[in-house]
C-alpha cells in the first residue's frame, strides 16, 4: 500500500491496521518544541505542523488509549518520556508514540518511546510501513498488502476494538 490520505481537517486521524495490531496517526497542526525525557537528560526538538504524530499498538486492543496519548503530545505538549535500553517496564508498554516528519515502524527495535523519532516500535505485521507528513495529508509506503487503512474523526466515539478483539 502506497497511499496519500488527505485529511479534512486537523482532527481528523488515520487509522492503519493490520490483523492484530495497528498504529493511530495524526499531523501535528502547530509548530512546538518537543522534550524528550532520558535517563541521561532532555532532548528537545522542534515539531512542524506537517509533522506526523503517531501511537503504535504493537499488541492491539482499544483505540481509545491511542487517541489520548496522541493528544497528550499533539494538544497537551506533554513530554515524550524514553526509557534506558533493557528496562524491565519496556515490555509492558501497550502504546508508544513517535513524532517526526517522517516515521519508520519497526519490529526489530526495543519497544518503548526513542529518542530518535523516526523510529516507532511496531508488530512485526506492520514493521517496514512508512508513514509521512504533508500540509493537510498523511502518506503510507510500504504498509503490506494485508494492511486496511480508514480515516477517522475524534468526534466519533470509539467504540470498537481493534482486528484481534481486544
Amino acid at each position: 500500500m502506497d497511499t496519500r490520505y488527505n485529511l479534512p481537517d486537523e482532527k481528523t486521524l488515520l487509522l492503519v491496521e493490520g490483523g492484530r495490531s495497528f498504529v493511530l496517526a495524526g499531523l501535528i497542526g502547530d509548530r512546538f518544541s518537543l522534550c524528550l525525557e532520558t535517563a541521561t537528560g532532555e532532548i528537545c526538538t522542534t515539531l512542524e505542523r506537517s509533522d506526523v504524530v503517531a501511537v503504535s499498538a504493537p499488541e492491539g486492543g482499544p483505540v481509545e488509549p491511542a487517541f489520548m496519548l496522541l493528544e497528550l503530545v499533539r494538544t497537551y505538549r506533554h513530554p515524550v518520556v524514553v526509557m534506558p535500553r533493557g528496562h524491565p517496564g519496556s515490555r509492558r508498554l501497550r502504546y508508544l508514540v513517535s513524532c517526526a516528519p517522517e516515521i519508520l515502524l519497526s519490529c526489530a527495535i526495543q519497544r518503548g518511546s526513542h529518542p530518535e523519532q523516526h523510529l516507532l516500535c511496531s508488530s512485526d505485521e506492520l514493521a517496514g510501513t512508512v508513514l509521512s507528513g504533508g500540509e493537510g495529508s498523511i502518506s503510507v509506503r510500504d504498509a503490506p498488502a494485508s494492511a486496511a487503512a480508514s480515516l477517522v474523526h475524534p468526534s466519533l466515539h470509539f467504540d470498537r476494538t481493534t482486528s484481534n478483539g481486544q
